[in-house]
């Protein structure tokens, strides 16, 4: 009963505060709007790291691969809506005859959508079914997912002529007859990706308090004992990194609605780790902390950068590095945890009083 109020109390403070950034529009220019629904399509993959990594103890430094793979898969469905009946312009260049196959359902809205989820989940299935059946987890699993990010950032850089190289896809036109220059779509857009987040939250809230959520978090604290009283770790394990997997293609799709544009560059390492530092100073294991951190931190690196174009790497890493020591719950975990203790110093204090009235009466 407790936790239930406590997840209704959780998914009310969400919806206030994603009603607040609602109302952005009204005071944000069209730029800062564009920054603001980027980021809220970086809150989703946040949230599904907060799945894994808060909840489940999987530590991923590759999820730039998801996000890449479902961007890319809205992406050549843009370039082939931008140029119908013809060849994208990178192919000409690079000297491609006739559309590769697989580009060919791309010609679909649905099927890229589809594939946008699906191709991500598969490629976490083949990478977490091996690695977790042979109980490679913890700093092992972390490189091997890095591993992948190079694997895959190199084979999109060197088949230029289907994937555009270097320069990625970009200058798409329209979208299920939409004008994408039109500041119209683009407002669209941005309720569109704010209301995937409220949903996102809801679900993940109500999975984090159910029983696969207890599951999920008893393998994190101790999986051998999970293994023990009759569970299949690798299972559960394989399930959540799937769906972290497809909500970070998800986050793709989004992001290159709002966009424009998608290169190797922005499914890197760097950018790998950097999703796992939103959930960090959000908050491990507080869903909506993992929302807040992919705000804040993409807020104050965009602030430094254009304030302190020399300094603002040295100032976003001093800024990783407070939080990290000052803070180590996140500043959702260090707000919560505060709270917590206040409540309870508070209920303690008049059992303090009455146990020292009655030491006096006696």
């Amino acid at each position: 009963m407790l936790l239930a109020k406590q997840s209704k109390l959780k998914l009310t403070i969400y919806g206030i505060c994603l009603l607040l950034i609602a109302l952005a529009p009204l005071f944000l220019s069209d730029f800062r709007l564009s920054l603001l629904g980027k980021f809220l399509a970086y809150a989703i993959i946040a949230i599904g790291i907060d799945l894994i990594w808060g909840y489940t103890g999987i530590l991923s430094l590759g999820h730039g691969v998801y996000f890449g793979l479902g961007a890319y898969c809205m992406a050549m469905h843009l370039k082939l809506a931008s140029t119908p009946n013809q060849l994208p312009d990178f192919m000409s260049w690079s000297g491609v005859k006739s559309l590769p196959w697989f580009w060919v359902p791309f010609h679909s809205a649905a099927a890229a959508f589809l594939l946008a989820l699906i191709v991500p989940m598969i490629v976490a299935f083949i990478l977490g079914y091996f690695t977790f059946r042979n109980r490679i987890k913890g700093a092992f699993f972390s490189i091997l997912s890095q591993a992948l990010v190079i694997i895959t950032v190199t084979l999109f850089v060197g088949q230029q002529g289907y994937t555009g190289g270097t320069n990625g896809l970009t200058n798409f036109t329209t979208f299920l007859g939409l004008n994408l220059q039109l500041q119209s779509t683009k407002l669209l857009f941005f309720y569109l990706t704010l209301a995937v987040v409220l949903l996102v939250l809801i679900l993940s809230t109500m999975l984090v308090t159910s029983r696969l959520g207890n599951i999920l978090t008893a393998i994190r604290d101790g999986e051998n004992r999970v293994r023990f009283i009759g569970y299949n770790p690798v299972t559960y394990k394989v399930f959540i990194y799937c769906l972290s997997a497809g909500l970070a293609g998800l986050a793709g799709v989004l992001f290159v609605l709002q966009e424009g544009i998608i290169s190797p560059a922005q499914m890197g390492i760097v950018p790998s780790i950097e999703m796992v530092l939103w959930v960090a100073i959000g908050g491990r294991s507080t869903i909506g902390g993992a929302v807040l951190g992919a705000l804040v931190t993409n807020t104050a690196k965009t602030t430094f950068s254009e304030a302190y174009p020399a300094w603002w790497p040295i100032m976003l890493g001093a800024m990783f590095i407070v939080v990290v020591l000052l803070l180590p719950k996140g500043i959702v975990g260090t707000l919560t945890h505060f709270f917590s203790n206040w409540k309870r110093n508070r209920n303690q204090l008049p059992k303090q009083i009455s146990t020292s009235q009655e030491v006096i009466e006696t």
